[in-house]
């Protein structure tokens, strides 16, 4: 796109202020024109197609999540679109005109908008067969669970718990583990979502809400040999998973969705059973992984998905001007998938 075609002004949603009441932020939002910044240096400006809603992007809306920007901003830390303005730099060039899957979590505005300034390290060239859905969400949870993947098989586990299993990076990490034939017990809290995984032929599955679960967990695990869990949850599951886990255990925290500290951790297991504690943050994973590596880690989920190996569960796809019916719907069933916007 010619620069000069580029409009002045874009449709975005925007967050005048936080709150911990979600009713509260919901009121707090709207559909506003503003200034379309133009790109400089490393930056690019993308033409966004789609951009979808996390738990993380909730917990901003919360004030509650570890990324603060100034209000108002425009929320959205991922999505995709097309590259049409770029910056003097090279890196920044050499994206002009690509097709890609963005994310950021810088103190800028974010994707929730009809264009995006990025930095064009934040940007991931996707193929043009890649379905729009997919690319749109294939910055933030397929290469968590890729990530995760790494730290399992790196680390020599033989097997791997994973909590809030009915969730989209728990069914990336669960798909990826079987290829390398990993085995992974996953924690769910309820009936139903047991069910779910024993009709996809999952064949460890515990109720963390069910009778003798910490029993369970702990038999299971040394049955395996699970000596890594990945956990999403947070409060007093993430000792429960340390305290009931092999001697040399280590749980890894990548969220926080109770919302609750870190808890229950039984201290004795800690000194006396080398078992110890760890965290995981995608953009630090993403700077320690070499480019090459990470093109590598790109083309094959970009592959997979593609053939329909893996994909993001998409439950609906919204307006800006429907924002706040889709975040309802979205919290309201997080386990039926991500919501999109589109412009």
């Amino acid at each position: 796109m010619n620069p000069k075609q580029i409009p002045k002004t874009m449709r975005a949603i925007v967050l005048q202020d936080y709150n911990s009441n979600l009713g509260r932020v919901l009121r707090s939002l709207s559909v506003q024109e503003k200034q379309v910044r133009l790109p400089a240096g490393d930056e690019v400006l993308v033409k966004m197609e789609a951009a979808p809603c996390n738990p993380s992007d909730i917990a901003f809306l919360r004030g509650m999540y570890i990324v603060a920007r100034s209000v108002p901003v425009i929320p959205g830390f991922e999505g995709t679109g097309t590259v049409v303005a770029a910056g003097k730099t090279l890196a920044a060039l050499s994206l002009s005109g690509k097709r890609v899957s963005c994310f950021s979590q810088d103190s800028g505005d974010g994707t929730w908008a009809e264009y995006f300034c990025v930095n064009a390290a934040n940007c991931i060239p996707v193929r043009e067969d890649l379905p729009v859905a997919q690319a749109a969400c294939l910055a933030v949870n397929p290469f968590t669970a890729a990530g995760l993947m790494e730290m399992a098989i790196s680390g020599k586990h033989r097997a791997v718990v994973q909590t809030a299993a009915g969730g989209q990076v728990s069914t990336f990490l669960r798909k990826m583990a079987g290829i390398d034939d990993i085995p992974v017990i996953n924690v769910v809290r309820s009936d139903q979502q047991v069910n779910a995984l024993a009709e996809q032929g999952e064949q460890y599955i515990l109720n963390q809400k069910g009778e003798n679960f910490t029993d369970r967990l702990t038999a299971l695990s040394a049955q395996l040999g699970a000596t890594i869990a990945f956990d999403a949850i947070g409060g007093e599951m993430t000792g429960t998973l340390l305290n009931a886990m092999p001697d040399g255990s280590r749980v890894i925290l990548y969220g926080g969705l109770s919302g609750l500290p870190a808890s229950n951790l039984d201290i004795l297991e800690v000194i006396f059973h080398g078992k110890s504690l760890g965290g995981f943050n995608l953009a630090d994973w993403i700077q320690q992984t070499t480019p090459e590596r990470f093109a590598e880690i790109s083309a094959r989920l970009q592959d997979n998905m593609i053939r329909g190996e893996l994909s993001t569960r998409i439950q609906a796809t919204f307006t800006y001007d429907q924002v706040v019916r889709g975040l309802l719907q979205y919290v309201g069933n997080m386990s039926k998938g991500k919501i999109l916007f589109i412009p």
